[in-house]
This record gives structure tokens, sequence and C-alpha cells, in this order.
């Protein structure tokens, strides 16, 4: 068993240990595996968490064991940036800049990578919003294929260019980049009332934070707020599944297992970087804000944030339903 071996990303020769690691035991594929899927799509996979804070998701053990997450990254990165949590913590994250950063992850026994929705260069205003279609129980990806349809819809009505990608599980992840003029609250918010519209036009859309009061395919807004991160492009996920770019006339024959870290070779060869132009498309988010207004001047305002996150102004109360309806018992 080799000890090492050295991948090249984009001329910079990376050194991953143990290489010979099996990451996924069902199929054999190695650590080394791992690090020339992210050599091979550096370019496209740079694009997604360039200049991004961004946390490691290390599966030390493989797809087997799980995952530990971690902010604060190690000596050893080649780019750190530091950031302020939701709950005004300091600390410190990876900033990738260059194509051996991300073969790095790699190296770190990162699969998925994770990044914010904002630039170290302006951590305070996010630069893209992002839509993410997990679909509840007794629902299969047609549902979600479904929903997407009338999502490209509405952020065409809006002037905003939607990216769409299979999330490399059950769901699709849709992207709008944005100019960076508007705060994690804003951009959360506008991805509210982006995802009510599309509730109100597909009865299969939910926007039912509590899990208790979901059905359908769930489009999670809060995926928006500020240090939350969503398995950016090239990802592989712990399926083995590929997260996947692909244009909207594919959306259709698009199924979730369609391209896992050994078929997604001939998909690059074949398509290249469909990621190729997102950063030329920011949009504007003034329109997708009117509709924020239109809701609270009609009464619907805020909904829940994630339990970590300090109570924000306008929001609802952070209870189960269930839980509150038997407390005014």
């Amino acid at each position: 068993m080799a000890k090492e071996a050295h991948v090249d990303a984009g001329g910079v020769p990376v050194r991953i240990s143990s290489p010979d690691k099996v990451v996924f035991p069902a199929a054999g594929w190695t650590k080394l595996d791992v690090a020339e899927h992210f050599a091979m799509c550096g370019v496209g996979a740079l694009r997604g968490v360039y200049n991004r804070p961004t946390m490691l998701k290390r599966w030390t053990k493989g797809v087997g064991g799980d995952p530990f997450y971690v902010k604060r990254i190690p000596d050893s990165a080649r780019s750190k940036v530091d950031v302020e949590f939701p709950s005004q913590r300091p600390g410190t994250m990876f900033l990738p800049l260059e194509v051996q950063d991300v073969v790095w992850l790699a190296q770190m026994n990162c699969l998925d990578l994770h990044p914010w929705n904002a630039r170290a260069s302006d951590m305070e205003h996010a630069d893209e919003l992002r839509i993410d279609l997990d679909p509840t129980d007794n629902y299969g990806f047609d549902s979600v294929v479904d929903v997407a349809h009338t999502i490209h819809d509405v952020l065409g009505e809006l002037g905003l260019v939607g990216w769409p990608k299979t999330s490399g599980n059950r769901g699709i992840h849709i992207y709008a980049r944005l100019r960076s003029e508007w705060t994690y609250y804003e951009v959360r918010r506008a991805c509210l009332a982006i995802s009510r519209e599309v509730q109100r036009r597909n009865e299969l859309a939910t926007t039912a934070w509590w899990k208790e009061e979901r059905e359908g395919v769930f489009l999670d807004y809060n995926q928006n707020a500020r240090d939350k991160t969503v398995a950016s492009a090239y990802s592989i996920r712990h399926t083995g599944w590929v997260s996947t770019p692909f244009r909207w006339d594919e959306l259709d024959d698009m199924t979730p297992d369609r391209f896992d870290l050994m078929s997604f070779k001939d998909r690059w060869d074949d398509e290249g970087d469909l990621t190729d132009g997102i950063d030329e498309a920011a949009g504007d988010l003034s329109e997708a804000l009117a509709w924020v207004a239109r809701d609270e001047a009609d009464g619907i305002g805020d909904a829940p944030w994630p339990p970590h996150y300090p109570k924000m102004p306008g929001e609802p109360p952070r209870v189960q339903p269930s839980k509150r309806r038997m407390k005014d018992r």
C-alpha cells in the first residue's frame, strides 16, 4: 500500500497521504480517486468556493463512519480568513483561492465542499441566493423536478438567472448569483418570498419549517443565513453521487444518481464546466425584496430561523407547533 501520491492540481503537485485508503467501501473507491476527481474538475469546483470561507466536512473513516465538521482549520491550510459566526464568536476558516486548495480538501478527507454564500472580500453582503429543494418522505425526484420548473419561471420573472445542479442526494440545488449589495438577512428574506411565491403556484412546494408540518418538496430558505453552507458544485456526497450542474433543458431527464464518482468522468469530458458564466450573471435582488414588502403588507412576515441563531426581529415563535398547542391547552 502506497504511503503517498502526488496529484497535479493546475500545474501544482499536491501530496495525498494514504492514497489507497478506501473511502467508499461498497464501490472500492479510494482517497486518491477523490483527489483525482477534484483535480479533474478543479476549475469548476474552485468556481463554487473561490474566496469563500469554507467549512471542512471530514470523512476520516470513509462514508461508513460519521463525518465531523471543522470551522477552525489546521495550520497546514494554505489560506485562511478570520470570520465572525452568528453567535458573534470570532473564528478562522479555510479560504480556497486556487485549484490546489480544492485538492488539499481531498487530502483532508473532505468529499463535499461547504462554502459561505459571501466572499472574503465582502463578508457582510451575500453574493449568492441558494434554493435547496428537499423532498419529504413519500415524494420522489419527479416532484423535485416539477417544483424546479416553477422556480425557473419565477426567477426569470425577477430577472435572476438560476443555475441548477443535482444535490448529490435526493434533491436539487438552484443558485442565483447576486451583486454584493444585500445582507444575509435581506437575501434570506428574498429567498423566503420567492419560495412562498413558488408555493402559491405549485402545490408540491412547501416552505413549512417544522418537519411535522411539511409535505411535498421543502424549499429551505434558511440556507441563506450567515454561516450556513450547502454542498457546492462537483462535491461528492456520501451516496457516491456527484453534485452535478446541468442545463435547464436537461431537467426532465435528470435523476439524482445519474452521475457517480466514476461515471461523472464522461460527463466532464462531454460537457466541461456548466457553471462557466455564473459569476458574470450577478443579478439584482430589488424586485424580490419588493415581494418581501408585499407579503409584509398582507400580514405574511418572517418565518423561523435555525435554532442556534439569535432571535430575529419579526420572527414568529421558535417553538414546534405541536408543543405550542399543548402549552396553550
